[in-house]
């Protein structure tokens, strides 16, 4: 199993969560982003700089995903067509994107882009909390332990 990071958006504290689990389990962790990342020296962990451009480190996650993988993400969309790649896909606060609830989250993501682009405010999400941070490293330490496979 090797971890994929959607990195542009991804909170520091969830990148430092995973450089000790990587460290820790020994397991390989790619950031891919569009802007150069620095990384802590470790023969686990590595940064992929692509190309800027719409969705270009989503596709070149998806390209190299293997069945198993875990991905670390908020992108919904991406999500969706890792699950169907057989990879698993996490967000940053924890939760933890299924075959069961993948579709109802494009559904909602698709109706709050309705309502931003006809003029409403519909807010952002609430800062990172505590228990975010939480809920992300319990699913995590579960998924490493299982050698992720499917949820």
């Amino acid at each position: 199993m090797k971890i994929w990071v959607d990195a542009d958006a991804c909170p520091g504290v969830i990148k430092e969560i995973l450089f000790r689990a990587a460290e820790r389990t020994h397991t390989p962790v790619t950031l891919v982003a569009n802007q150069p990342l620095r990384t802590p020296p470790s023969r686990y962990i590595d940064a992929l700089h692509v190309a800027s451009g719409f969705d270009v480190a989503d596709n070149e996650i998806v390209r190299r995903v293997a069945p198993g993988d875990l991905v670390i993400t908020s992108d919904i969309p991406l999500a969706a067509e890792l699950i169907d790649k057989g990879g698993v896909a996490l967000s940053p606060r924890g939760e933890l994107y299924t075959r069961d609830n993948i579709r109802s989250r494009l559904n909602m993501r698709d109706f709050m882009d309705t309502l931003r682009a006809s003029g409403i405010d519909t807010g952002g999400p609430p800062p990172m909390s505590q228990h975010d941070r939480q809920r992300f490293a319990n699913h995590l330490d579960r998924i490493l332990a299982r050698g992720a496979g499917s949820p």
